[in-house]
């Protein structure tokens, strides 16, 4: 074809919600340039399902990209390359047999010819069996799977000498209407029609590259209104299909959920794709805030009903059989949930469906800033690409003495030749070890396994990576990868059973451990976590607990923070443990005693009160010296008055042999009183300095054992005093 001015390529992808314009140019042969790119959604549902249905308005949207496009690249457009959709799709496989008269040297202009012989056949076909439907029917793309030399399958039959050549091939059909339609909109538009190809075909120039058609994949472009199937494997497409659902239906449901228009609710499905929630009004001035996952769960049906459909149709396209991988673009495949489910309704691993949209652009280039790689950008470029002709050309190499034949793109590689050879990634790539899942105090923790060994790969006998490229007639031996350690951990690794709880005990710091619990019996920090534990972690321990840490006896009642407690009471982190004062005596009840009888007894307790001894016989005739008293009542002194008067010898009391100094401890000091009977508050102003002359506040507090007291209560041998103003 030919490009427009300055050698552009135009391409228009007319979608159900939008329609985009692409200008850009091929560099070498697997680099696209992106010159400018600009994007108009419908305000009204002008196309449906894929078709056109507004010519007029589909038209002047088309005119307002062109006079964009055109601003941006400073000249005029006047071709353009267009995809339609598969609404109607009719696809048809064939074989047809090209004859020549004598051995002929296969030309590419023979094998053109055959493409389309193949492709007349195909059509003749189609006519045949909607004869009664009076329609006529426009190829759209077609593909060659295979083809034959004298009978025999073979990848290249050019430069061959041959009687006859054959292929087997698979065209694609659109109704007349649909083709009309599309170039009524464009022609309206003031645009040439140079070249029109399927959707699906344009998709999988970019989705699935040549290198990847040796295995069994199947594309899937999710649209608005349609969602639009091919399938490729041993290096050809085989099939296209179409249903048509897809993400209007989404939109749909979310407009029935919350009672909205169509175009809030479109708004709210792509705006909830970016963000975990968004605020909208009903039809009835309401506000409404829906989060994510509420607006999956809402459009959970519908995504479970395209899937399935579009499930059902890969397996008939496919031959009755699941596809081993499944490659989605578009728009619609974007949605929460939906690459799970189809692989859910496909029994595929959920890893084997994923979203084809950055990865696969990597060789496209956007001069246009502000443009975000993604999968609705697969068809747009795919449609731009098919416009260039692409030779198929292939390289043999050994793989592990097997032979294999690559893609030649320019840059088949050592993983592209493991890959045909029948290696899966698990045998090229390092796998970790299972992972090890746990739960602590209720919550799922998990330990990645270990990395394993990579894969060991030699080209001609000199190690290289994966990447490495790969030449014709390359020797390529691979040691597979292999599988890491599970994970693993023990208790003391844990976060959440790391530290101490620090606990005052009688006065002094004590760090204890953690109380675990592993599947409820108790385990130390060296336990290996085993696959589905539970694990309990204890912020507390009990006094018990903590007296047996301690290595002290248990005391039945104690205070914890002040309050009496018991052995089974919680203890955390911080808590004081103190003896519980001990019960104060009792005074004895004394008897009521006879005031005779106690004075006897007083003087056979008293020397002074017992009766005089007789003198010894020497002592008798000695005189005393000693006072007497005179008739008058006067004393007379005696000898032994007479002398110097001495001072008496001040004797200071010992304390009786039965009393001990009290220990007291005064606002969180020790003091020690002396020793005495009953010592009361007030003795406490003898031991301890506190000024009672300058008052320190408005009233004095004075307290024993955390209760209030005055100066006259009785102390005893442990008791906590505060004495302080306030």
């Amino acid at each position: 074809m030919e490009t427009n001015n300055e050698g552009f390529v135009f391409g228009l992808d007319i979608g159900t919600r939008s329609i985009v314009g692409t200008v850009g140019y091929r560099v070498g042969t697997d680099r696209f340039i992106v010159v400018a790119q600009e994007s108009i959604e419908h305000t009204t549902r002008a196309v449906i399902d894929g078709q056109i249905h507004d010519i007029s308005t589909v038209a002047r949207t088309i005119s307002e990209i062109k006079n964009r496009l055109e601003n941006r690249i400073h000249c005029e457009l006047t071709d353009v390359s267009i995809a339609a959709a598969g609404r109607v799709l009719k696809t048809k496989k064939v074989h047809a047999v090209s004859e020549f008269p004598v051995d002929t040297k296969v030309t590419d202009d023979h094998v053109q010819t055959l493409d389309m012989l193949a492709v007349e056949q195909a059509y003749e076909e189609i006519r045949k069996e909607t004869r009664d439907d009076a329609k006529n029917f426009y190829c759209v793309g077609y593909s060659a799977a295979r083809y034959y030399l004298n009978g025999y399958p073979m990848e290249m039959v050019t430069m061959h000498t041959a009687k006859n050549i054959g292929v087997d091939l698979i065209a694609t059909f659109l109704p007349d209407e649909v083709v009309d339609g599309l170039y009524a909109a464009v022609e309206a538009a003031g645009l040439h029609v140079a070249s029109l190809t399927l959707e699906p075909i344009a998709a999988i120039q970019v989705a699935i590259p040549e290198k990847f058609r040796l295995l069994n994949i199947a594309l899937v472009d999710v649209g608005a209104g349609t969602s639009d199937i091919s399938i490729v494997k041993e290096g050809s497409i085989t099939a296209f299909g179409m249903i048509p659902l897809a993400g209007d239906e989404l939109t749909e449901a979310i407009a029935k959920k919350y009672l909205v228009d169509f175009e809030t609710a479109e708004r709210v499905k792509r705006q909830c794709e970016r963000k975990k929630s968004v605020s909208f009004r009903n039809i009835f001035g309401e506000y409404i805030q829906v989060e994510q996952q509420e607006l999956s769960e809402a459009t959970s049906e519908a995504v479970d009903e395209i899937t399935k459909n579009i499930a059902c149709c890969i397996k008939e396209l496919n031959g009755g059989k699941p596809v081993s991988a499944v490659f989605v673009v578009g728009g619609g495949g974007k949605h929460e949930g939906f690459t799970e489910r189809l692989a859910e309704h496909l029994e595929l691993p959920e890893n084997r469906v994923a979203i084809r949209g950055a990865d696969v652009l990597t060789n496209v280039k956007f001069e246009q800033s502000g443009i975000q790689r993604d999968s609705t950008l697969v068809t747009p470029i795919g449609i731009c690409l098919n416009y260039y002709e692409q030779k198929n050309n292939f390289i043999h190499v050994m793989v592990n003495d097997q032979r294999v034949k690559l893609y030649d793109n320019g840059k088949a590689t050592v993983l592209d030749a493991c890959i045909s050879s029948g290696f899966s990634q698990n045998n090229l790539f390092p796998i970790r070890g299972e992972e090890l899942h746990y739960f602590v105090n209720g919550k799922e923790h998990t330990v990645k396994g270990k990395a394993g060994e990579v894969a060991l790969v030699q080209k001609n006998g000199i190690e290289v990576s994966l990447n490495e490229p790969a030449m014709e007639n390359d020797q390529i031996t691979i040691r597979p990868s292999t599988k890491g350690e599970r994970g693993h951990i023990t208790l003391g690794d844990i976060t959440e059973c790391q530290g101490e709880l620090e606990v005052t005990l009688y006065g002094r710091k004590v760090l204890c451990p953690k109380l675990i619990e592993v599947n409820g019996s108790l385990a130390s920090v060296m336990y290996d976590v085993q696959p589905g534990d539970r694990i309990e972690v204890f912020d507390y321990i009990s006094v018990s607990g903590i007296l047996e840490f301690a290595d002290m006896e248990k005391e039945e009642i104690v205070l914890l923070n002040g309050r009496e407690a018991g052995l089974s009471a919680k203890v955390y982190s911080g808590d004081q443990i103190e003896y519980k004062p001990k019960p104060r005596p009792k005074p004895e009840e004394k008897e009521p005693v006879d005031p005779e009888e106690d004075f006897q007894k007083q003087m056979e307790k008293d020397p002074l009160l017992q009766p005089l001894k007789p003198l010894p016989d020497w002592m008798r005739g000695v005189p005393f010296d000693t006072a007497k008293m005179s008739t008058d009542g006067t004393i007379i002194p005696g000898m032994m008055d007479q002398r110097k008067s001495v001072q008496p010898v001040q004797m200071t009391p010992s304390p009786p042999g039965n009393l001990k100094p009290v220990v007291v401890v005064v606002n969180g000091s020790p003091v020690t009183l002396p020793a005495k009977e009953n010592p009361i508050f007030v003795d406490v102003f003898d031991v301890y300095p506190f000024d009672m002359s300058k008052a320190g506040g408005t009233r004095l507090l004075t307290r024993i054992n955390g209760v209030d007291k005055d100066f006259t209560e009785p102390l005893y041998d442990g008791d906590e005093i505060e004495l302080r103003w306030e």
